[in-house]
């Protein structure tokens, strides 16, 4: 019953930060572009006689029929422009039945223009989500559920607290510190609940955090990283936010990546403590400590060589351009931005390597705790179920 009570609370409180997420995405939307709507619509006709083939990619202004298929304007027909720059991780080239969204300029309540934005992919990603959704809940069932209730709202505040407060101006690394806790006891406790494995996987994961805070700083100003390697860093600095610390963004980007793969070794670590001292009550803290380092160590092997995957998944394209031009090892190793991305590596490593044993210490400890309180909180939340 009370099972069933919370994964009511659980779903209601999914479904307020999913509609929140929304909502206050389209209020921002609409204060920034007062005279402009986006809606979806689809191509009717083609216009490419001012487009001009360039070896792969192609270059020029591609006229669009499009009839719009949602808001005010639904039903209407409108001519579009899509220019081409040549540049095809950005460029879109569109043929009749292609889904779009469109923006609108208006004036007076009528259409006085319309520009191709992108193509509609919001529907596959939805089915893509769902997918997630129901495997997570398959397999996990209530565990799944508490879940994703932790990836919405760590998604909601990622949004709603961190880019909105970098694009303030806020100082990115405190910001970075009080998201990433915030985030840690959302999806540590949403998880595990108030037990002694939840607060041994946060609390070892907050020391992860700092340490790994320490290491970007040191090693990021060696390296002499500035933070424009990352994608669309110019492009962003130059539409208006030349204030924005872009360094610190950078170190920012670096430590999130970090606290995510300590939060995954200290549950690890914490919940397989957990499981050694039910099934072995007596155990001596020495002992289940030393048994924390041992699932530390055999996590750490396939955890690091994740990360390295992970990063280097990103770069594919790049690494083949290195192996095409015959670039020599020197070269590559102290490129802008291969030293970023091994930065970015190494010091999500360190957090995970150091991570470990320091869980495995807490937990340890905590687990070796004789709570006898008279609070109810005392006995009930810290006591493993």
């Amino acid at each position: 019953m009370i099972k069933k009570i919370i994964s009511v609370v659980f779903g209601i409180l999914l479904i307020v930060l999913v509609v929140g997420l929304l909502f206050s995405n389209d209020d921002q939307q609409a204060e920034k572009n007062t005279d402009t709507l986006e809606v979806k619509g689809t191509v009717l006709e083609t216009d490419d006689s001012n487009v001009v083939q360039s070896g792969i990619s192609k270059i020029g202004h591609q006229v669009l029929k499009v009839k719009i298929q949602e808001g005010k304007y639904k039903g209407e027909i409108v001519k579009a422009s899509n220019y081409l720059l040549g540049a095809l991780e950005i460029d879109n080239f569109y043929k009749p039945n292609d889904k779009m969204i469109v923006a609108l300029l208006e004036q007076d309540d009528k259409i006085v223009d319309a520009k191709a934005v992108e193509l509609y992919r919001q529907d596959w990603i939805l089915i893509l989500f769902g997918v997630f959704v129901l495997c997570l809940i398959l397999y996990a069932r209530f565990i799944g559920l508490k879940a994703l209730f932790s990836f919405v709202a760590s998604l909601f505040v990622i949004w709603e607290v961190l880019i909105t407060g970098l694009l303030e101006g806020k100082n990115p690394l405190i910001l970075a510190v009080y998201v990433i806790t915030l985030l840690t006891a959302i999806i540590v406790f949403s998880v595990a609940g108030f037990t002694r494995k939840g607060l041994a996987a946060f609390l070892g994961t907050i020391c992860g955090l700092f340490i790994t805070t320490g290491i970007t700083l040191l090693f990021g100003a060696k390296l002499g990283l500035y933070g424009m390697t990352a994608p669309f860093a110019q492009t962003l600095v130059f539409s208006g936010h030349l204030t924005l610390n872009m360094q610190q963004i950078f170190y920012v980007a670096i430590i999130i990546g970090a606290a995510g793969a300590a939060m995954d070794i200290a549950m690890d670590v914490a919940a397989s403590m957990e499981e050694v001292k039910s099934k072995k009550p007596d155990i001596g803290m020495k002992e289940l400590i030393q048994s924390g380092f041992n699932v530390g160590k055999a996590v750490i092997g396939t955890m690091t060589t994740t990360l390295l995957l992970a990063y280097s998944g990103g770069y594919l394209t790049l690494l083949m351009l290195f192996m095409t031009k015959n670039s020599s090892f020197v070269r590559i190793i102290n490129l802008k931005i291969v030293a970023a991305e091994i930065m970015r590596t190494v010091v999500g490593s360190i957090g995970l390597v150091l991570t470990a044993p320091i869980t495995a210490v807490l937990a340890g400890w905590i687990f070796s705790l004789k709570i006898s309180g008279s609070k109810w909180w005392e006995v009930k939340k810290l006591t493993s179920e």
